[in-house]
């Protein structure tokens, strides 16, 4: 008997932007910014924090990538670097 195919498996991506009380503000890989909850979402999340998001048949399945979160806050402070290399040195007056 044939197999079935195996259902396809969804996968995304959410960047924690801020929390505030009880709601985080996400991105979505479209750029579009959500509040969800922050009981749907990993226990111990913080901001800047990437979500891997999996849908498996009807599960929703959610982890922290903390290596790709570390690695975007040192891209980001790699940018502020150079754009604060040419700042002048000693007093600026207005």
């Amino acid at each position: 008997m044939p197999q079935d195919p195996p259902e396809p498996m969804l996968t995304g991506t959410l960047i924690v932007d801020a929390i505030e009380g009880h709601y985080a503000r996400v991105e979505r890989e479209d750029g579009q910014v959500e509040d969800w909850t922050l009981a749907s979402l990993p226990c111990n999340v913080q901001e800047g924090d990437v979500i891997r998001l999996q849908v498996k048949g009807a599960d929703l399945e959610m982890h922290l990538d903390r290596e790709a979160a570390q690695a975007r806050r040192t891209q980001t402070q790699a940018q502020l670097n150079v754009l604060n290399g040419n700042t002048p040195a000693g007093e600026i007056d207005l």
